[in-house]
């Protein structure tokens, strides 16, 4: 199953773009949330992958959905 994450920085955004890609992309399930990526405590992406399965795929429309960069 296709498993769709939709986060946007601040308020003035809109999830409307992520979330027309991921349900054009097949997901059934699509999470969304508010926050800056800058902060470590991120529940709605922990409540993500803790749903995920070994069948299933995680589908972000850009991988700087995920976080801003690959350092700890």
């Amino acid at each position: 199953m296709f498993i769709g994450y939709a986060r946007i920085s601040t308020l003035d955004q809109h999830h409307n773009l992520q979330l027309d890609a991921l349900t054009q992309a097949g997901c059934q399930t699509i999470y969304q949330k508010t926050m800056s990526a800058a902060k470590r405590h991120r529940p709605e992406l922990e409540a993500t992958l803790k749903s995920l399965r070994p069948s299933d795929t995680l589908v972000v429309w850009r991988l700087d959905r995920l976080g801003r960069s690959l350092r700890g």
